[in-house]
């Protein structure tokens, strides 16, 4: 997978190993990153201005990074940690979206992410830039099929609760102790009406405007806050 930006390389470069090679624009100048390069070793190939042209379509700042493919891991993980607070994402498909709700996980120490395999955006390049490297440091797991895990999580002691527009509980008057699954839905569909029924509680954030919607990942960002609010 082909990742770039300065910011991504440092997180990257902080896990050497997964680093294949590095492409540099000769007039490239950053010395934190020059210097993890050379101290970790790292396969550097230089190209001109004309040659680096070809990844004119990336913000790459001047650094492209081949690494590894992502590595999910096993949601299984996350069923015996003490009060888990997992983000559950129903089909996502904007990588921008998920790049940006993995960011605000990160921040807010959140145990996991749980994503289909099917019908919604895999990691790729521009989850890792709109993420900021966050990648990095963020569990995320997918899975087939998502009911099924999602009863997996409450034989396991989890609180589900989606967010939807017409749901009947304010988002800020639900119980958020212990082990948590927060479900976020489609950008333009929402939660599907499978995992729709499966869920505990369905949240809902005050619309005060004339806009009676929000982005998914800005929505995700409010809602983890107040899950992780009791924790913090």
């Amino acid at each position: 997978m082909l990742v770039y930006g300065r910011n991504v390389a440092k997180e990257v470069l902080q896990k050497p190993e997964k680093v294949r090679k590095v492409t540099l624009q000769k007039d490239f100048n950053d010395k934190e990153i020059n210097s993890l390069l050379e101290k970790n070793k790292i396969k550097v190939e230089y190209l001109d201005k004309k040659g680096f042209s070809k990844f004119d379509k990336y913000s790459h700042q001047g650094i492209i990074l081949d690494i590894e493919d992502f590595s999910y891991t096993d949601y299984k993980e996350f069923l015996d940690v003490d009060d888990a607070k997992v983000v559950i994402l129903d089909h996502l498909e904007d990588p921008h979206n998920l790049g940006a709700v993995i960011r605000t996980c990160e921040a807010a120490g959140i145990t996991g992410i749980i994503i289909p395999k099917d019908r919604s955006v895999d990691v790729n390049s521009t989850v890792m830039k709109t993420s900021a490297g966050a990648l990095e440091n963020v569990k995320i797991a997918k899975v087939t099929n998502l009911v099924n895990v999602i009863g997996t999580l409450k034989e396991n002691g989890f609180w589900i609760v989606g967010t939807e527009m017409n749901g009947s509980i304010d988002y800020r008057d639900i119980d958020y102790t212990g082990k948590i699954a927060l479900v976020i839905g489609n950008e333009g569909n929402g939660i599907s009406k499978s995992v729709l029924e499966e869920c505990d509680y369905l949240a809902r954030i005050p619309m005060y405007g004339k806009i009676n919607s929000l982005n998914a990942s800005v929505a995700a960002g409010i809602m983890i806050y107040e899950v992780i609010s009791l924790d913090k």
